[in-house]
């Protein structure tokens, strides 16, 4: 089984800086792309960035002030945030989308984290 877990979220005054981490864990053979997403009750949840070998994707409207890293060898990815505003207040998810070993052959699946609360407010 593969878990993605999140972390760093919190409450953050406008302006401000947050970085969020998410780790895969489980017996994966390969990661091809990870990505964050974030959702407001009601909305749709919406791509913030995803990164894989091919490069990087963000939101147009994001770009600038989010930034997606990812450490291969610890199976994690990361959002920095800069200059925070009250609307990005959201739950922020992060997804996977994973190659297993299914002897003989191999599946791929898409995983999501549980979500972790950013809340921008002075």
């Amino acid at each position: 089984q593969v878990q993605l877990v999140e972390s760093g979220g919190g409450l953050v005054q406008p302006g401000g800086s947050l970085r969020l981490s998410c780790a895969a864990s489980g017996t994966i053979f390969n990661i091809q792309a990870m990505g964050w997403y974030r959702q407001a009750p009601g909305n749709e949840r919406e791509l913030i960035a995803s990164i894989s070998n091919d490069g990087t994707t963000y939101a147009d409207s994001l770009k600038g002030r989010f930034t997606i890293s990812r450490d291969n060898a610890k199976n994690t990815v990361y959002l920095q945030m800069n200059s925070l505003k009250p609307e990005d207040t959201d739950v922020y998810y992060c997804n996977a989308n994973v190659t297993l070993r299914r002897y003989p052959t191999y599946i791929r699946r898409v995983y999501w984290g549980q979500g972790t609360q950013v809340t921008v407010s002075s």
